[in-house]
């Protein structure tokens, strides 16, 4: 996630938290259906590769689309019994013969939605429909393969977070669940998504249903056309065709990039990633800031593989890839004695199976993945933990995430499991693993008490890059100057994903270690990396860099940009934009982009409250007002919101709504320590002793700022505490 200086007097992160799609969606899919593109269709494998072609066609990789048909219907699905209520409305899935359409009755009466195409198969059979504007829709009904039920779709996607309230399920026509926007890339082969802007329209096309041979192996006309010109039982030399394995001379990470992106909850910087292309030259990746993760890296929301996959200790070794465990079709290699999959690197410990494991030969926790890869369900679909790591029981009880242990053993608590692994082993494995999930649980209260930790971390040599990472994003709201220092040595790190986190933690931070450190990392080999750091460098005076320096960052500006301008559909690409804009002084042209991602998700809160920043630096206050209050109708209690007008109607004289927007901020957000100064300021004059109150609660918060210390003496001494107010001036 790259970002781009935070506001003035923004108490929120405001700036670029999250890119969720950058990338050339459109012109690179255009591109791929031209008569010219060198693509010509799985059917045109066959001939000679009938066999793997049999394999793939019924794969879950061949059938991750389908259109519905009644041959489909009634193979695969179960008649629904009872409908299913969904607010207002109730749903039934008709898949009689001369059906196929969700039928939706409530007060607005009766409607019917045909069911055109399935995606899916392994644990959940998705349906789309078509709605107004080329929108492919997901249905509110999808249908649980394995217990073979009928369901609520945006129900099962609601998170339970441990402390806090659940979610709220999305309604079923949001753009979450637009094929269009969220899906299409994984489901489909070489796709135009043709979305026109103005009209906010899709005129959607695609080459093939399913991810196709081409997906992985590139453009096969050429090697189609050499292969039909070879003389009969004389293969070419060049068969003008990538197969992306380690036996065809591909490192580990190219053949785990290939089948990364449909299986990562990533960000695409562009979307022209062809076979044999390394990941963060075309994406960026989710973390633990994230909390659909705990603290510890296990799986809470969804989170596909990638980012467990990259904490597991045998591919950090640089010998495990995909297809050592899987077929190139998704297929299991080792389904019947999956232990094998751990050989030859783990020979003893399979050799050794019962000392190492403790359960009786053949049952339950047996087998290698039963204790290392424990399986477990959110959404309807099972999800296999792919970091590889032990049980660990400790961190149940520290933070309430899942252990193999106990989803097996449900009958005992995580005490009783932690108890039977330490008796096990002589070593204790879980307290690496408590402390780097204790550093992140800490990076997300705001316990900066543990800053150095954090920091040590970082460069220590046992750090785990993705731990790394995610420590860095969460210290964006760290108000320490010392964190500076740990991510410009973070800069140095040898993985590209924690350079990019550096570089963007270092945005708007101009010192001439930081810049030089920036602007080398805009010529770093990996795209993510030049993409963060020139937004990091945003709003930084070109001019002022040498020739060469300064083409360097002009050219990774400029992917910068294409990243951004490329996804026509997408909110946050325009919030984001507006974003640089505004930071560069181009503020009418931040007012544009804020409105287009207003104009695409009208429910956004930030772009609105942003667009009151823009306005307000045109000096129209008016626009400026009518921005938040739209914003606090859309989300009363948003801390970013309330502050921001509270702000606006003090400068208006008009305290009292200036009070209860203030106070509103806090309720929402304790630690907004901006929010707690102005509100101190406010009350001085009526309440005096509230004020040094939310004055004292400043300081508290943010004790390195002086300005508030001496206001608080200021008010301290004018209030009679003369003494007070001197103390506070020394301490």
């Amino acid at each position: 996630m790259w970002k781009i200086r935070r506001l003035h007097h923004l108490p929120f992160h405001c700036t670029l938290f999250s890119i969720i799609a950058l990338g050339l969606h459109d012109s690179w899919a255009e591109d791929h259906l031209k008569e010219n593109s060198g693509y010509s269709g799985s059917v045109s494998c066959i001939e000679c590769h009938d066999h793997f072609y049999e394999l793939w066609s019924t794969s879950h990789h061949g059938l991750a689309m389908q259109p519905y048909t009644r041959d489909f219907s009634k193979k695969e699905l179960t008649p629904q019994q009872d409908a299913i209520q969904i607010g207002n409305q109730s749903y039934s899935a008709k898949i009689g013969p001369d059906e196929g359409w969700v039928a939706e009755s409530g007060p607005e009466g009766e409607k019917k939605y045909p069911i055109e195409h399935v995606m899916g198969g392994k644990n959940v059979y998705y349906f789309l429909t078509t709605l107004e504007r080329g929108r492919l829709q997901t249905l509110p009904l999808a249908y649980d393969v394995n217990k073979k039920e009928w369901y609520d779709t945006a129900a099962s996607g609601v998170r339970h977070f441990p402390g806090v309230l659940d979610d709220e399920p999305l309604h079923w026509t949001d753009r979450a669940y637009t094929f269009n926007t969220s899906c299409y890339n994984c489901h489909v082969s070489q796709l135009a998504t043709n979305y026109d802007f103005k009209s906010d329209s899709y005129h959607t096309v695609w080459a093939e249903p399913g991810i196709n041979c081409e997906t992985c192996h590139g453009p096969a006309g050429e090697h189609v056309k050499a292969c039909k010109e070879a003389p009969a039982g004389e293969p070419p030399q060049d068969l003008r065709l990538k197969t992306v394995t380690v036996s065809r001379g591909y490192t580990t990470e190219q053949v785990n990039t290939a089948c990364a992106p449909c299986h990562a909850k990533m960000r695409p910087l562009t979307n022209a990633m062809e076979p044999g292309d390394l990941f963060f030259d075309h994406y960026d990746l989710v973390a633990l800031e994230h909390a659909d993760f705990y603290p510890d890296g296990r799986d809470l929301g969804e989170n596909y593989t990638y980012t467990s996959w990259l904490m597991s200790p045998c591919v950090k070794s640089g010998e495990l890839d995909c297809m050592h465990c899987h077929t190139s079709s998704g297929r299991y290699r080792h389904k019947d004695d999956p232990d094998q999959s751990c050989l030859p690197c783990h020979q003893d410990r399979v050799e050794e199976a019962v000392e190492h494991h403790h359960h009786p030969e053949g049952k339950a926790g047996s087998h290698c993945i039963d204790c290392h890869m424990p399986m477990t369900r959110f959404a309807a679909m099972n999800r296999t933990d792919h970091s590889m790591l032990p049980p660990t029981p400790a961190a149940t009880l520290k933070f309430e995430s899942p252990n193999a242990c106990n989803l097996c053993h449900d009958d005992h608590d995580a005490e009783w499991a932690d108890k039977w692994v330490r008796e096990w082993r002589d070593e204790d494995y879980q307290e690496p693993i408590l402390y780097r999930a204790g550093l992140i649980d800490s990076a997300r209260k705001g316990e900066w008490d543990r800053l150095p930790d954090m920091l040590d971390y970082l460069t220590s040599e046992d750090r785990d890059e993705v731990f790394s990472v995610s420590l860095i994003r969460l210290l964006e709201t760290c108000p320490k100057e010392e964190k500076f220092g740990g991510l410009l040595k973070a800069m140095e790190d040898p993985s590209p994903f924690v350079r990019s986190a550096a570089a963007a933690g270092l945005s708007g931070y101009f010192t001439p270690d930081a810049v030089m450190a920036l602007i080398e990392a805009s010529t770093d080999e990996f795209r993510l990396v030049r993409i963060q750091a020139a937004g990091a460098l945003v709003g930084f005076p070109v001019g002022d860099l040498p020739n060469r320096q300064r083409d360097a960052l002009i050219k990774a500006t400029k992917e910068l940009f294409d990243s951004l301008t490329s996804r026509p559909d997408d909110w946050s690409s325009y919030y984001n934009l507006g974003n640089i804009y505004l930071t560069q002084g181009r503020v009418k042209e931040s007012v544009e982009a804020f409105g287009d991602a207003h104009q695409l998700r009208p429910d956004a809160v930030l772009p609105l409250v942003n667009t009151s920043i823009a306005y307000a630096r045109l000096g129209e206050e008016e626009k400026s007002e009518t921005a938040l209050r739209k914003a606090l109708k859309i989300a009363p209690k948003n801390s970013a919101a309330n502050f921001n007008l509270g702000l606006l109607l003090a400068g208006k004289g008009e305290t009292e709504e200036a009070e209860w927007c203030l106070r509103n901020a806090l309720e929402t957000d304790p630690k907004m320590d901006r929010a707690a100064y102005n509100l101190g300021l406010l009350l001085a004059a009526e309440k005096p002793a509230e004020a040094l109150d939310w004055l004292r609660k400043a300081h508290e918060i943010r004790p390195e700022v002086p300005e508030y210390s001496y206001t608080m003496a200021f008010y301290q001494i004018q209030n009679g505490a003369q003494e007070k107010g001197v103390q506070t001036l020394l301490a």
